[in-house]
């Protein structure tokens, strides 16, 4: 039995001590802040309650693998039938373009995103899909050799290499993708909407389209912040230690391998450290990463509207600024829930901005809460929009599921194999297996 320390009580670091819990070892788990969960929480005023982060989930087998292995599965949590713990969308956002055209996505099937194109220009569909199918490989490799099986960076299989040290970026394949630019966008948007340059973005990552098309859009019932107090329900379960308000200040490092977690009420004592937070807040860790960048959150803007304005999917407003809604939450009966991200030249009012998309809502509010950028890492103690894309190169530079440092492991936004719920859970089940079960992990190399 391994003492395992892991720091960060986001999403990462939740289903990395579950996961570690199950297998036998003695986990602690250190968080900053007053409340586990991270982005996965909630923001309230005057009877509104809004979804701090995430809303919806592309992979679902991430976290019903989470549950079924980490314990009791999701569905049995929280009290279902099988089948209906995670709830399917029907359309992944709708999108409406600069020259007043629209396209609702639909979530996890072929055919109806091909007839969906087609609804715009003939033709459309069967670029969109020649597109999307292109994926299909990049899928099937990085599946098995990079987001579900632990590697070494200087062993990788060829086929993987070739796809991470493509010169190739998004930018250029969607221009010989598509002559007409909405299907362009709308492939880019997942990328746009987290703030990366798409000159900068490899071109396998564009994978993502594959995914949401193959295994659709979901949100898990009652929101997606649920996760979060069932996973902290499953670390007290397995007996996790959760210690609140203490952020860990850095890594204590003796015969070559990690050995305690410092905090400002002194050590904690690790075989095994698990970092779940951006690395460059832990010195030991900081300069492993000193050529990468944060990806930094949007400008947000959480609204309570009286009545319906009629949106009823995530609604993305293409142009510069582009604002995305979307609607979901908690409201008073009569009202609607809101919450818009910007991106872009945003120089004027959040709302000014709706109104020139044909999307009036001023005065229909009733009360609002706006976080900068700024405040958003504050209060999430970090980026959960992971690494920025700075060129083929970042994907190597990021640390996880192993680090330089013998005892160590990565997970969260900022690790392999990146941001977002998918992909995070996926990195955590990495970490789990890099260090194995109790009866045979002794802290591992890192």
């Amino acid at each position: 039995m391994a003492q395992v320390v892991v720091v960060g009580g986001g999403f990462g670091g939740l289903a990395s001590a579950a996961r570690l819990a199950k297998l036998g070892h003695e986990v602690t788990l250190l968080e900053a802040s007053g409340r586990v969960g991270g982005a996965l929480g909630t923001v309230e005023a005057d009877g509104f309650t809004w979804e701090a982060g995430p809303t919806m989930l592309h992979v679902p087998a991430v976290v019903r693998d989470l549950f079924r292995k980490s314990g009791r599965p999701l569905e049995a949590e929280l009290g279902v039938p099988t089948g209906e713990e995670l709830v399917p969308l029907e359309v992944v956002r709708e999108h409406r373009f600069a020259d007043r055209t629209s396209i609702a996505l639909p979530a996890g099937s072929r055919s109806a995103q091909v007839e969906a194109f087609d609804g715009l220009a003939p033709g459309l569909g069967a670029a969109w899909d020649a597109h999307v199918s292109s994926y299909a490989e990049v899928w099937d490799v990085l599946r098995r050799h990079y987001f579900e099986e632990p590697w070494a960076r200087e062993a990788l299989p060829r086929e993987v290499s070739r796809l991470l040290d493509s010169r190739e970026h998004l930018l250029k394949r969607l221009k010989k993708a598509f002559r007409d630019d909405r299907p362009a966008t709308v492939a880019a948007h997942p990328f746009v909407a987290d703030g990366h340059d798409l000159r900068n973005v490899p071109a396998w990552a564009g994978v993502l389209t594959h995914l949401e098309q193959l295994f659709g859009a979901w949100t898990l019932a009652g929101g997606m912040h649920r996760l979060a107090d069932l996973l902290a329900g499953r670390l007290a379960t397995r007996g996790v230690e959760v210690v609140l308000g203490t952020p860990a200040l850095d890594l204590v490092v003796r015969g070559g391998r990690v050995a305690a977690v410092t905090t400002a009420s002194g050590e904690v004592a690790a075989d095994v450290v698990v970092c779940a937070v951006d690395p460059r807040r832990l010195p030991t860790l900081a300069p492993h990463v000193e050529l990468t960048m944060p990806a930094m959150p949007p400008v947000i803007t959480h609204l309570g509207l009286e009545g319906d304005p009629g949106l009823p999917h995530e609604t993305v407003l293409h142009g510069d600024p582009m604002v995305v809604v979307r609607p979901g939450g908690q409201a008073p009966e009569g009202h609607t829930a809101w919450t818009v991200h910007g991106r872009g030249k945003l120089s004027e009012d959040m709302l000014k901005v709706l109104a020139r998309a044909e999307v009036d809502v001023r005065d229909r509010v009733v009360t609002r809460v706006d976080r900068s950028p700024r405040e958003t890492v504050q209060a999430w103690g970090g980026s959960p929009y992971g690494v920025l894309w700075q060129g083929r190169g970042t994907v190597r530079r990021r640390l996880g599921p192993t680090t330089p440092v013998p005892g160590v492991y990565a997970a969260g936004a900022h690790a392999t194999p990146g941001a977002g719920l998918a992909y995070v859970g996926l990195g955590a089940a990495l970490v789990a297996t890099a260090v194995g079960p109790a009866d045979r992990a002794t802290g591992g190399t890192g």
